[in-house]
């Protein structure tokens, strides 16, 4: 099945899909990516929202990100000045151009196999004011940021980690969504093999008592064309 309906069907009403992220983990950017992917395929609305790692461990002993002067905070903070300013759209788009490969080869990881994380580059290839960035050392709009990093937490309870993602039933708006942490993906599939990792997802999330399934770890590939994924 796909997001295409047939001639003379009616084309199927869209899930929405509320996505709270933080866009300084690479792995969530992955599983953006094929969210992307997946709405080519599944009748999905992908809205964007933001959740913060720093935030997540606030008050603790630890720092399990290893992030003891903050820089965390600067690619989320300008993130949520983009949607506060421009709306979930552009910072779906500001998201996307995180972690990508923007420059020429060798100057700023074009195509030489390293992952970026330059807001500033991310904001001009989305399309956004430069000046924009500014936000990334201000706590202007932190207020706006710890709201939204609530309503991520309110789904799933402390620390649940990043992204989170939220489903509702176009036949059933008012009931509370079907909520889940994830998927952490280190590569991201194409076409149907995007569906069907969609698929299954709803299905484990959606049975009563189930919280968790783990595969091995990997690291993030910045290869994210899917390459090798569908065999079919």
């Amino acid at each position: 099945m796909t997001a295409e309906a047939r001639p003379g069907t009616p084309r199927p009403r869209p899930r929405t899909v509320d996505v709270w992220f933080d866009p300084a983990c690479p792995y969530t950017w992955l599983t953006a990516r094929w969210l992307r992917e997946a709405a080519r395929v599944r009748p999905l609305e992908l809205r964007w929202h933001l959740m913060s790692l720093t935030l997540l461990n606030e008050g603790r002993d630890d720092d399990p990100e290893g992030d003891p002067d903050g820089y965390l905070m600067v690619p989320v903070r300008i993130g949520t000045a983009v949607r506060h300013h421009h709306g979930q759209e552009a910072l779906g788009r500001y998201h996307a151009s995180l972690w990508a490969d923007l420059g020429a080869p060798g100057e700023h990881g074009g195509d030489s196999g390293k992952w970026i994380n330059d807001p500033a580059l991310a904001l001009a290839d989305a399309g956004l004011p430069a000046e924009l960035a500014a936000a990334g050392t201000s706590t202007a709009y932190d207020g706006e940021l710890r709201a939204s990093h609530a309503e991520a937490v309110a789904l799933l309870g402390p620390r649940p980690g990043t992204p989170v993602v939220a489903v509702r039933e176009p036949a059933e708006p008012y009931r509370p969504p079907l909520a889940f942490f994830g998927p952490v993906i280190s590569r991201v599939p194409t076409g149907d093999a995007a569906g069907r990792l969609w698929d299954g997802t709803l299905l484990v999330a959606g049975t009563p008592g189930f919280h968790t399934l783990r595969g091995r770890p990997a690291d993030p590939d910045p290869d994210v064309t899917g390459r090798d994924v569908d065999p079919a």
